[in-house]
């Protein structure tokens, strides 16, 4: 879950024997511009980092033309990501299958890479490469590319139409994480509404189903998203949800485990219920009920925690920058958020379903929003700053543009519950809660009948003349309390606008963050700036200092053909007379300082008088290279010599 900004329903409860305190507009309009500054100095400090994977390079680069067929064809990502069977698959232009299916683990250190063998004897054309995975933070991720062997041609292959987790089993599945957050916020914020505002609503029938279809939601949910958690990630094929091979394979991975401990923390869950409405919502008015109390708000936080760890565990919290901190940062954030959704559908249910709720109830939901307040705002700031990471990223991607429509939500949500207050002050002034004059217990005398089967059915009809009766007359005390109906109007404004708000919320955690965004762009900006079309040719001049000139010279360098992937390196030394000079030791190496990558060693063979050779060089991925040169003339004269070029 990301970023989720404040509810205010009310004022914070005033002291015994005060007015209610008014939150001036001097205090809102300093936390508004407190978070402001937070945001635009942790944006202009941020670090790299990613969370979903990206593809970053090939070998051979799409849309690259290479003479003969590759060895094998590799793909290099932007963070460790999980590959299954046919995660990359080469196709030649008929269709055929090229590859031999085998997916070789070919990363090193930083570097995440993996790739193909190529079958023997493949014929010249145009081939496509398709590849499917599932990065770290548990979303799917696939692309497509060609390149062709001797000259381009027409192909038969027909790139994928919808990238992996779309279509109709995309739909579905977003469907089940919207309910399983909704869920997840009626009942633990139902709960925690009848624990903490109100204790007598334990036995108020229209709260009790509030929580229970909270706890039925989120099962349900959770099951389905287990269930087509196969075909999301792979087919796309909705009759995959019921392959048993399939969930298997999901039970193993570290999204199939987080939701199995979510379906088992909620049969803790339903206990918790269960005795929350059994033996607390019976105790009676002479029992101390402080000790069941303090038992059930230990175990259900514990519970609660539990089930939104399972979020934290699997998904963007989970990796990139500073997971050690944005895991209990985002459980924090998931329990806020639940305590203030959640009541304000449990306020809300109260104020239309029961108008007996007390007004001390409602001031005690406020007290509990304003701590919500500062919890989501605290972790909003730091999760916002995670996975944006700069402020051309908030306008510039499609993740930054989805939070600040999230924010402009929020912004509406603080408008109407600053109209709010003035209801909830009013409430809090109010001391009773049914309309004077009504007894809501009377009922009209039943007379008496001669005959037993008429006196029943006399009974029944006056059983349900009195329910309707009571249902009038609660809809009249309802009716006739101007504040409650106004506090009404407002929480059922900001429950309408929270809706929408869960749901873009749901969207955003689905989306590639603007970190990640941001810098695939960069990556594939290098890639199109480099020179793959030719060699790279470097004359470097140096000068050991070495006595009557004999250390100065020439060194040229070529590499070919200058990309990614395997390259032949030769390397000539010139004398000053631009005779080839034979050095006692000549090194090379390549570092990619934006990537953190190398210095990687190479030692070239020598060849002949003044010229050396590398035929293998792995360059592992495009971008703005430093090639480093160090020369050796004799045993105490050497020099080194470096020059930045742009390998494709």
């Amino acid at each position: 879950m990301t970023a989720t900004a404040p509810h205010l329903c009310g004022v914070p409860r005033p002291g015994p024997g005060t007015a209610p305190a008014r939150p001036g507009p001097r205090r809102l309009a300093t936390l508004l511009a407190l978070v402001g500054a937070l945001l635009g100095a942790l944006f202009a400090g941020a670090a790299p980092a990613s969370a979903h994977a990206a593809l970053t390079g090939s070998d051979p680069e799409d849309g690259a033309v290479v003479a003969t067929a590759p060895q094998r064809v590799t793909l290099t990502f932007s963070e460790q990501i999980a590959l299954g069977d046919d995660a990359i698959r080469v196709l030649e232009p008929s269709g055929r299958r090229a590859d031999t299916g085998e997916v070789r683990d070919m990363c090193s250190g930083s570097v995440i890479r993996y790739g193909v063998d190529l079958r023997a004897g493949l014929p010249d054309g145009t081939y496509t490469v398709a590849w499917h995975a599932v990065s770290a933070d548990s979303h799917p991720v696939s692309g497509a590319f060609t390149f062709s062997i001797g000259a381009p041609s027409t192909t038969t292959v027909a790139l994928p139409e919808q990238p992996t987790g779309g279509g109709l089993v995309g739909v579905l599945y977003g469907v089940g994480r919207y309910a399983s957050y909704a869920g997840f916020v009626l009942l633990v914020g139902g709960a925690a509404f009848v624990l903490a505002c109100w204790r007598r609503g334990a036995a108020v029938r229209p709260l009790q189903q509030l929580v229970v279809r909270g706890w039925l939601t989120l099962t349900a949910a959770t099951l389905a998203l287990l269930l087509l958690r196969a075909p999301y990630t792979g087919s796309g094929e909705l009759g995959d949800a019921f392959d048993l091979g399939a969930l298997r394979s999901v039970l193993e991975t570290k999204t199939g485990a987080a939701l199995t401990s979510r379906l088992l923390l909620l049969g803790a869950a339903a206990l918790f219920v269960a005795v929350l409405f059994g033996a607390y919502a019976r105790r009676g008015d002479d029992e101390d009920p402080r000790d069941l109390t303090f038992g059930l708000a230990v175990g259900g936080g514990v519970v609660a925690t539990g089930i939104a760890a399972t979020w934290a565990l699997s998904e963007h919290a989970s990796t990139g920058v500073q997971p050690g901190v944005a895991m209990p940062v985002d459980i924090l954030h998931l329990l806020a958020m639940a305590a203030w959704l959640g009541g304000l559908a449990a306020l809300l249910v109260a104020l239309y379903r029961e108008p007996s709720i007390e007004g001390s109830a409602v001031r005690r939901f406020s007290r509990v929003a304003f701590g919500s307040v500062l919890v989501l705002a605290a972790t909003g700031v730091y999760q916002s700053w995670r996975q944006v990471g700069s402020l051309s990223a908030l306008t510039g991607t499609s993740y930054g543009r989805l939070l600040l429509a999230k924010v402009a939500l929020v912004a509406v949500l603080v408008g109407v519950a600053w109209a709010s207050r003035r209801w909830t002050r009013r409430l809090a002034e109010t001391a009773g809660v049914t309309v004077p004059g009504e007894d809501t217990d009377a009922a009209p005398p039943v007379p008496d009948e001669p005959a037993a089967g008429v006196a029943g059915e006399r009974a029944a009809q006056l059983a349900r003349q009195r329910a309707v009766m009571a249902t009038a007359r609660k809809r009249r005390a309802r009716d006739a309390d101007a504040e409650r109906a106004g506090l009404r109007r407002s929480v059922l404004a900001e429950a309408s606008v929270a809706v929408v708000l869960l749901a873009v919320t749901t969207v955003l955690t689905a989306t590639e963050p603007g970190r990640t965004q941001e810098e695939a762009g960069r990556t594939q900006a290098a890639s199109q700036a480099a020179v793959p079309d030719r060699p790279v040719d470097l004359r470097l001049p140096f000068d050991t200092g070495a006595a009557g000139g004999r250390g100065k010279g020439t060194v040229r360098l070529t590499l070919d053909p200058g990309r990614s992937g395997a390259n032949a390196l030769h390397v000539f030394v010139d004398g000053a007379g631009g005779r080839p000079l034979d050095v006692p030791e000549l090194k090379v190496s390549f570092t990619l300082e934006a990537q953190a990558i190398g210095p990687l060693p190479v030692t070239p063979d020598r060849v002949a008088a003044g010229h050396w050779s590398s035929p293998r060089l792995q360059i592992p991925m495009p971008g703005d290279w430093r090639i480093r040169v160090t020369v050796r003339t004799s045993d105490i004269d050497q020099t080194t010599i470096d020059k930045n070029v742009k390998i494709g």
